[in-house]
């Protein structure tokens, strides 16, 4: 992290400092086994299932090609998921993949659930195109999408046009899931079922996690065919439109 401005002792002192991984097939990302210490992931688990089942009609369809229900991380923040939504996480998971002179401070993030038995979802990259309200967040805070935080689909008056730059996923309350009950990440090279790919299959195993940044390569999708429920924090950071489209060009860069 060089001379960065280290993170704050109250958020490391949440990680549990294990092995974190750098993979580069079938595009790099950075894969985590146990991602906070146990107490606090206990914490968050147990919010998870709280919010689900107290208040299920937070949980919405996800959208078009996903077969989850899921609720905006800023809809439900004090508590323990509140962290997801700090600039301590921001900021890591930033360094985690060398985008943090890329990113502007603004998330997006949500709770997704996957019932049994879930269809497979499309391949999709991420990078898309989102507008977020009001002015770019000072050094040291977060901006949430709109006024309801969640992100525009369209320009409006004082609204910033930005683009995805990383993608998390993270994975909590899958007691039940074993190898073989479907459900996994799945990580592809290609995005056309017709041509041979090579893929890793990311399990959704309690307490982990994958990043990787929104690239035109960036193909993943839920694997669908689940025998268990699947849980997990859905996050990302997100870049001008002017940063996306030097790296990858405007045509790479889709809607939502």
């Amino acid at each position: 992290m060089g001379t960065e401005t280290p993170l704050p002792r109250w958020f490391t002192g949440l990680l549990a400092h294990r092995r974190w991984i750098r993979r580069t097939e079938p595009f790099p990302h950075v894969y985590v086994r146990e991602v906070f210490t146990r107490p606090f992931y206990d914490r968050l688990a147990a919010e998870f299932e709280r919010v689900r089942l107290e208040q299920p009609e937070l949980f919405e369809p996800v959208g078009e090609g996903s077969g989850a229900t899921g609720v905006n991380l800023a809809r439900v923040r004090n508590g323990p998921l509140e962290l997801f939504l700090s600039r301590a996480w921001h900021d890591l998971i930033a360094r985690l993949v060398g985008a943090q002179d890329a990113v502007t401070g603004d998330i997006e993030g949500a709770l997704h659930h996957h019932a049994p038995a879930g269809p497979r979802g499309l391949p999709r990259h991420d990078l898309t195109r989102a507008w977020f309200a009001g002015p770019a967040p000072a050094p040291d805070a977060v901006g949430l999408a709109g006024a309801d935080a969640n992100p525009g689909i369209g320009p409006g008056d004082d609204e910033r046009e930005l683009v995805r730059a990383v993608a998390v996923l993270f994975y909590l309350g899958n007691d039940e899931w074993r190898p073989g009950s479907g459900g996994e990440t799945a990580l592809l090279s290609a995005a056309d079922p017709s041509r041979p790919q090579s893929a890793v299959h990311v399990p959704p195993l309690n307490n982990s996690m994958v990043v990787f940044e929104c690239t035109p390569r960036s193909w993943h999708t839920f694997a669908g065919g689940n025998t268990a429920a699947r849980n997990s924090v859905v996050m990302w950071l997100y870049q001008t439109r002017e940063q996306a489209e030097f790296r990858w060009g405007g045509a790479a860069i889709g809607d939502r």
